[in-house]
């Protein structure tokens, strides 16, 4: 076959395709599934003239031309939709959400070893006393002896505006510990759920020993409720990384640790600007001797059922 009958006879599905092609690249969302097979057949025509023509007919206007539509088509058909930069709402509304309930088991693992070493911590500062001044200090427990909390400073020595930003960078700094920790096999986010865990445990009976549990539980019933879930829910994506590194599946290594990857950031990224809530919260109210302590408490609870629902998206199926 001469190189001018060819283009004559072949033309028209050149032609199609591009013109398909453009349609479907300026209103992807308007594309039909039989839009797509028709697509992908032309596609594959398209494929078999390129080579075709490479082969018999180098450097011509159809070689070029075909070359062009084929990166063009494969480019569009084969492209992975992850891959793009989502927007807020396509991120807090869709991505977030699925990295989480993806995290759901380990998050459930997380929240038990978080309350078993809560429990351990209690009971040893139960135990032993002395392991809570070792921890908090001994002004800080000359303090309650006295009937005050190391918390009550807060209020007059730092402006909310400094101690707000160096809590949410504390905060995120132990968050983002637990999250990086699941490249060690998981070993850093057991140790972040682990010692968070014993330390809560360790504070709360020292207080409670000292009759000061009720004015802490006041101060934290703020901001503690997400805080600590905040910190479990990162944490688990790094448990969700340290398994993809032992678990054995079909799947090459590789792609599973890509999946595991993303989605582990994903969890970090939603979960990171809800510390600059809770710093500011934290600063402001929790050491606020004026705002009642019911009010404190529907505040925690209400940011912890708002960051709930916004994680777990009900509305996705």
């Amino acid at each position: 076959m001469d190189y001018p009958r060819f283009v004559r006879l072949r033309a028209a599905v050149w032609d199609g395709f591009e013109e398909k092609l453009r349609a479907a690249q300026r209103r992807p969302r308007q594309v039909r599934h039989d839009d797509l097979e028709t697509m992908a057949f032309a596609y594959r025509q398209v494929l078999h003239d390129h080579a075709l023509v490479a082969s018999r007919f180098p450097g011509t206007g159809a070689a070029v031309r075909l070359r062009r539509l084929a990166l063009q088509g494969t480019h569009w058909l084969h492209r992975d939709t992850k891959d793009h930069m989502p927007g807020l709402r396509e991120f807090f509304g869709t991505r977030f959400p699925l990295a989480f309930r993806a995290h759901a088991l380990h998050l459930v693992a997380a929240v038990a070893l978080f309350s078993t070493a809560l429990v351990f911590g209690a009971a040893l500062a139960i135990v032993q006393p002395g392991a809570g001044t070792v921890l908090l200090g001994r002004g800080a427990v000359e303090d309650m002896r006295r009937g005050h909390l190391w918390t009550e400073s807060l209020v007059s020595t730092v402006p909310p505006a400094v101690s707000s930003s160096g809590i949410a960078t504390n905060n995120m700094s132990v968050a983002m510990t637990g999250w990086a920790g699941g490249a060690a096999l998981g070993l850093g986010a057991l140790y972040v759920i682990l010692l968070n865990g014993f330390l809560l445990g360790l504070i709360l009976a020292t207080t409670l020993h000292y009759g000061m549990a009720g004015a802490l539980l006041e101060f934290v019933s703020a901001h503690g409720p997400l805080e600590i879930t905040l910190i479990l829910t990162t944490a688990a994506a790094g448990l969700g990384m340290g398994h993809a590194l032992v678990a054995a599946e079909d799947e090459p290594r590789r792609v599973i640790l890509a999946r595991a990857g993303r989605e582990a950031l994903i969890v970090l990224a939603g979960c990171l600007p809800w510390f600059v809530v809770l710093g500011l919260v934290e600063a402001i109210v929790s050491p606020a001797p004026g705002v009642p302590a019911g009010l404190k408490l529907a505040l925690g609870l209400g940011l912890e059922t708002t960051f709930l629902l916004l994680a777990w998206n009900p509305r996705l199926r």
